[in-house]
Order: structure tokens, then C-alpha cells, then sequence
């Protein structure tokens, strides 16, 4: 076995029992994995310098391909309804298997942390088959010191080797695609996909699991923070706008996507971002596009021209085109990825029914309802099979993370917005003036101002209307803002369409929140979507 052995790690491959005849690359850096993953043909290059791969088949995640081992620990703890299981002795089976395929092959590792609080770090280790997968999860994870590195100990392993294929019948899988955790070991396999986004989505997971123990909240968020401390917590699935709305030139960009929340604020897990590249222009998401012009990004299934330059309109491989960055090629980026308790939560959700508000404020119970119930849309290519937006439950913004019941998150949640009265609000990305196929998006526009001023707190002192259907707060006028659209009855030019559709929303809101009903509190479930007259 060669190892290239360039940062001294403290530890090896084989405290995992793998060994290959080929090399061993620890820690390289960007230009050496861009020299490695060229010569290989992994990847190209952009005429701005950006590294570009494609995936192949898997464009998205492959979340019914994902598995935990069922045993004695996680029996109990893990929430089966919502994770697939496998025995421990299909785990190991599977396992030694990915050692035997390992044998013949050139690895590359990177030794990064979930977590920028270090009471609650998650020190990883990254084993990959490709090249471009080092880069990707250099840039995603937190990147310890130089000198850091010598003393690094894993408390979790990632093995990726796309080219292994599983066998359903021998490791108790699905299909050749499998993402197995095993939370006794920490030890994440994955195989048969491509897809990058499959190992940041493990480290999440982890987290998820890890947690709750200590009173920490994990979350499926993008945050920021104001001038002057003030932070902001943006739930939503891949595609409601996390990435884009946090983005904001003239606030701190705290993280894109993961984050935790305990006794000291809010920390982010990673140190990049994995941003939706489909229709980027720079007018609309100039921080983001600046950084696809950069040495060391990693676009994902991006389309170029005839002169290498990126073509963001161009679908044709998938809708789930992405660009992955570390966390200071964004200008206003926080150094530490961490921040004081949130002032603000905001709720996203891209309402393909075209029913919701462009913003609303929620009371504690509303909130906790909200993100239990998780509605939103998904967004076409975010997942294998998604060709277009398709309305979706998705507990707690993040059920294919979450291993625990949702009630863990919803108390942890509810309890936190209680110790430090945050202000909660709904914000609707998704289609106004119709449902998906009638309307259109919201304007991008109109949703950055409503959110400057939920969070400068003006929004607060405007006049509200209580909501029909779903009883939260409405403001009726915003500076700046067409009334027309706060009021989204009044942008459909059928009226009795839109309440038929809002009937229909709201009974889909009562059927899948059943399930929660005996985990909450009374005030909870009257916060339940139900007909009442409109308050002005």
C-alpha cells in the first residue's frame, strides 16, 4: 500500500480493516485533487476555473436506499416508521464486502468535523473512491488546523465507493444503490451512487442522532445574523430557498443548511455550501454566482458551452444542478460558524397549491405545528423520480435526516423558541396566482422584502388580518409590497377555485398531522388548520 502521506494523520485506513494495493492519498489539497481528479477523467474544468463531475444515474439522493442497523441501541431510539432497517449481521456482511472491493483501489482521505461547536464537534473521517469526492466533502465539512491534523482521531468514518454494487438478497438492501449507518460503530457505506450530497446527508444524520442526548437541537437550516447579533433561523427542504434567502450581502452568512441550537446559540455543521445552480443569474444570487467563477468550487452536473462556461439554464442532465463551496468564498461569511440565541425563525415552504401567504406570522403553537407538519413541495431533481414540484409532508423540514420521532425535535424545538422568545414566521416561496401549472413563483423580490422586515422588526408593527383557513397572522399592507399579493385569494382569477383549493390543503394538513396528535399539547392541536371567520 502506498500512502501519500503529506499532513502525518494520526491515524490510518486500517483502523477501519481496509487495505488497498493501490495509494493512499490523506488530506490532499485543492490542487492536488484537482491534478488527481483530471487525470483520472473524474472531472472537467470550467473556463473560470471551477471543477465540474457529473453523477451519472443518481442526480439526487436515493433516500429509500438508506438504512440503519437495528440492534439493541437504536431498537428503541431510532424511528422506524420513517428509517429502514438492517441487521448487524448484514451490516458487517456488507462491510466486509466494501473492504474486499477497497483492495483494488486508489482511496483518497480527508480528515473534517460536523460542527463548529467544539462541546459538540463530530470529528469525521472521509474515505473516497474518487477524487472529486475529496474536494466535494473538503469543501462541505470543517476543515481542522494544518497542525490539527497529526493528532486527529475519527469519532465516524464515511466509506464512498460508487462502484460497488450491493446485492439486495446478500446485505438485505433495496437495490446496488446502498447508504447503510451504524450508529454502534459510526461507520456510514456508501455504494452505487455518485451523488455527493449522499455523505454531507450522513454526517447530518449522525448529528440528528447524536444530539437530542444533550439538549442540543439539530436542525435542517440555513442562519445569518444582523449587524448587530441579531440571528435568523431558515427551515426549509433543498429548493425552498435556504440557500438563497441567507445569502444576504448585508448580513453575516452563518451556514446554508445544517445547523444545531443549545445553551450558547446556534453553530453551524459544515464549512461550505451546496447551493442549486438550476437558472443562477448573477441580478438575482450574486454572492452565489460569484463563487462558481472560483478555483476550488465543485459544480455538480452543470452544463457548459462550446467555451466551458456554464449554461445554468440548461436542465437537460437534471434540475438538481449544484455548485458545493467553502463557507469564505462567500463575502459576508461568519469565521467562526457560530452565533448568539435567534432572534427570528422563519419557516419556508413552496406551496405548489398556491394557497399560502407570501409571509405570516406564527404564535409558539402554530410554530411547532408548522414544523411538525413540514408542508411544502418537493422540488424537481432534489430526489430520484421528483420531474416536477409534487405538494409533500416533511416532518420537522428534514424527515429523510431525521432518525428519531419528530417529537424529540418539535420539544426541543418548542422549548427553545420559549426560553428565548423568538419571533416565528411562514414564508412562502412557492406559486401565488395559481397553483404550479396556473400561477407562478413568487417573486424573489417581494419575499426578500418581507423578510428584511420580519427581521429588522418592523414587520411586526403592521396591521394583520387573521387567515380564514389556517388562523395564523397576515399582515395587510408593507411598504414597498403590491397588497394584492399579501392576500393570495386576490391574485386568483378564479375565487371559488382558490377556496376549493384551500379546502383541499387544509384537510390534507388535519390527515397527515394525525399521526402527531398524541405527542402534543392541546394549544398544538388547535392551531390545526380549520374554517373561522376572517379577522381584519
Amino acid at each position: 500500500m502506498n500512502e501519500t502521506d503529506r499532513r502525518n494523520p494520526a491515524t490510518s485506513i486500517e483502523d477501519n480493516g481496509l487495505t488497498t494495493r493501490g495509494t493512499v492519498y490523506y488530506n490532499l489539497s485543492i490542487s492536488r485533487l484537482y491534478e488527481e481528479a483530471i487525470r483520472r477523467g473524474e472531472a472537467g474544468l470550467s473556463e473560470h476555473g471551477a471543477i465540474v463531475a457529473r453523477t451519472g444515474t443518481h442526480t439526487g439522493r436515493s433516500p429509500t436506499d438508506k438504512f440503519i442497523v437495528r440492534d439493541a441501541d437504536t431498537d428503541n431510539t431510532i424511528w422506524w416508521d420513517n428509517n429502514k432497517a438492517v441487521s448487524p449481521e448484514q451490516f458487517e456482511t456488507l462491510y466486509a464486502d466494501f473492504r474486499r472491493h477497497a483492495e483494488e483501489l486508489d482511496l483518497f482521505v480527508q480528515d473534517l468535523v460536523g460542527g463548529a461547536d467544539p462541546d459538540n464537534a463530530l470529528p469525521t473521517r472521509v474515505i473516497t473512491e474518487y477524487a472529486w469526492h475529496s474536494l466535494f466533502i473538503r469543501n462541505l465539512l470543517i476543515r481542522p488546523k494544518r497542525e490539527e491534523l497529526s493528532r486527529f482521531v475519527p469519532k465516524m468514518t464515511i466509506i464512498d465507493l460508487p462502484s460497488f454494487k450491493a446485492d439486495p438478497t446478500r446485505h438485505g438492501c433495496r437495490s446496488e444503490t446502498v447508504i447503510a449507518i451504524d450508529f454502534k460503530r459510526m461507520v456510514v457505506l456508501i455504494g452505487g451512487t455518485a451523488y455527493a450530497g449522499e455523505m454531507k446527508k450522513s454526517v447530518f444524520t449522525a448529528l440528528n442522532y447524536i444530539l437530542p442526548t444533550r439538549d442540543v437541537m439539530p436542525m435542517h437550516c440555513s442562519a445569518n445574523a444582523g449587524p448587530a447579533g441579531d440571528a435568523a433561523v431558515f427551515f426549509g427542504l433543498s429548493g425552498t430557498g435556504k440557500t438563497t434567502l441567507s445569502a444576504d450581502s448585508s448580513r453575516t452568512l452563518i451556514g446554508d443548511d445544517e445547523h444545531g441550537w443549545g445553551a450558547d446559540g446556534i453553530f453551524n455543521f459544515e464549512g461550505g455550501c451546496y447551493a442549486k445552480t438550476i437558472r443562477l443569474s448573477q441580478e438575482a444570487e450574486p454572492e452565489i454566482f460569484a463563487t462558481t467563477r472560483r478555483f476550488g468550487t465543485v459544480l455538480e452536473n452543470v452544463i457548459l458551452d462550446e467555451n466551458g462556461v456554464p449554461n445554468f439554464d440548461d436542465g437537460s442532465l437534471t434540475e438538481n444542478t449544484r455548485c458545493a463551496y467553502p463557507l469564505h468564498f462567500i463575502p459576508n461569511a461568519s469565521e467562526t460558524g457560530r452565533a448568539g440565541q435567534p432572534k427570528s425563525i422563519i419557516m419556508l415552504t413552496a406551496d405548489a397549491f398556491g394557497v399560502m401567504p407570501p409571509i405570516a406570522r406564527l404564535t409558539p403553537a402554530q410554530a411547532m405545528y408548522h414544523f411538525l407538519s413540514g408542508y411544502t413541495a418537493k422540488v424537481a431533481g432534489t430526489e430520484r423520480g421528483v420531474n416536477e414540484p409534487e405538494a409533500t409532508f416533511s416532518t420537522c423540514f428534514g424527515a429523510p435526516f431525521m432518525p428519531r420521532h419528530p417529537s424529540v425535535y418539535g420539544n426541543l424545538l418548542r422549548d427553545l423558541i420559549a426560553e428565548h422568545g423568538v419571533d416565528c414566521w411562514l414564508v412562502n416561496t412557492g406559486w401565488t396566482g395559481g397553483a404550479y401549472g396556473t400561477g407562478h413563483r413568487m417573486p424573489i423580490g417581494v419575499t426578500r422584502k418581507l423578510l428584511s422586515a420580519a427581521l429588522d422588526g418592523s414587520l411586526n408593527q403592521a396591521d394583520f388580518r387573521t387567515d380564514a383557513h389556517f388562523g395564523f397572522a397576515v399582515p395587510v399592507a408593507v411598504p414597498g409590497v403590491d397588497s394584492t399579493i399579501l392576500n393570495p385569494r386576490e391574485t386568483w382569477a378564479d375565487k371559488s377555485a382558490y377556496d376549493k383549493q384551500a379546502r383541499r390543503l387544509m384537510e390534507m394538513f388535519v390527515d397527515k398531522f394525525a399521526r402527531f396528535e398524541a405527542h402534543v399539547d392541546r394549544d398544538v392541536l388547535n392551531a390545526s388548520p380549520q374554517p373561522r371567520e376572517a379577522a381584519e
